[in-house]
């Protein structure tokens, strides 16, 4: 039998992953026809209340407006949800 294994007691941790702050696409509802959302906007209008690596826009929800959104990530659904109301999804 071999001698006891060394197990990690924490699990993996990634220490160069940044958390981004989370943003439903029902939230973009929110802003102006046409309008230009960044996550300075987004603090701005209260819908985050700090933002310290970006931003990522997750697919619940609907939006009915033409917006352009920048963001540092998209889920699919969200993406394709923001170019069916005719907007612009960029990731910055």
């Amino acid at each position: 039998m071999p001698l006891a294994r060394r197990i990690p007691k924490r699990g993996f941790n990634n220490i160069f992953a940044k958390p981004l702050d989370s943003v439903n696409v029902s939230a973009l509802e929110k802003f102006e026809d046409g309008a230009v959302v960044d996550a300075q906007a987004l603090l701005d209008a209260g819908i985050i209340s700090k933002c310290r690596y970006g931003v990522k826009v997750l697919g619940n929800g609907d939006v009915s407006k033409k917006l352009t959104v920048k963001a540092a990530a998209f889920s699919e659904t969200a993406k394709q949800k923001i170019e069916a109301a005719g907007g612009k999804a960029e990731v910055v």
